[in-house]
């Protein structure tokens, strides 16, 4: 058995922003798990398409469950390849990703492809698909819906990340993350809280002030 996502996605961008953006998704504030990315074959076919084939080293911790399965010394890492073809005359971009390490435990396979928005030829949809799969005997189902999961979680992601690479490209301030969000939260409860502070001091101190003074008129 194997697992099967499909999705669309809308980028209100145009096709050539995103192309150009697809080149500089990292680093984003979205993929700090994309730890390195190298172009290792590129060239342009006589049909003027480009073909490039880069290699992705990401961070890809295990579930607990898993981890009894391996060894402490495995490599938590993943190595991706990312294979794509772009055909500038079509405006279309496909790309093939799977990881050829940790075979064993979840292979994920994924095909993408960018092509203008068909009701707004400003706008860019991206289609879809993925297979998770699993060869460990006796758990690759449940294997393959933790894979199913976290595939999900990272488009989501992906997703965040080209929106804001699409922003910092055309100019734009782009969308703070929840945790800049959360930060700039806690730096102002800060803030409030010791100015609350320093107020509830001051008017302590005219209080302890004006009872003094008091106290020396009937002296």
């Amino acid at each position: 058995m194997v697992k099967y996502f499909l999705g669309h996605s809308v980028l209100r961008s145009s096709w050539d922003q995103v192309f150009a953006a697809f080149w500089q998704r990292y680093p984003n504030p979205y993929s700090k798990h994309v730890l390195t990315e190298d172009i290792v074959h590129r060239e342009v076919t006589p049909d003027q398409k480009l073909l490039s084939r880069r290699l992705l080293t990401k961070t890809n911790r295990m579930p607990r469950w898993a981890e009894r399965l391996f060894p402490a010394n495995v490599a938590h890492s993943v190595y991706i390849l990312e294979d794509s073809i772009v055909d500038p005359q079509n405006q279309t971009m496909t790309t093939f990703t799977w990881n050829i390490n940790h075979a064993r435990l979840m292979v994920v396979e994924e095909r993408c492809v960018y092509c203008v928005n068909s009701d707004n030829s400003g706008w860019t949809e991206i289609h879809r698909e993925a297979w998770v799969s699993s060869s460990l005997f006796g758990i690759s189902r449940a294997v393959q819906e933790f894979g199913l999961a976290r595939f999900k979680s990272n488009v989501t992601k992906s997703m965040k990340g080209f929106e804001y690479i699409l922003a910092k490209l055309q100019g734009e301030t782009p969308s703070k993350t929840l945790v800049e969000t959360a930060k700039e939260a806690k730096e102002k409860a800060k803030e409030t809280a010791l100015a609350a502070t320093e107020k509830a001091k001051d008017l302590a101190s005219k209080a302890a002030t004006k009872k003094q003074q008091q106290q020396q008129q009937f002296v």
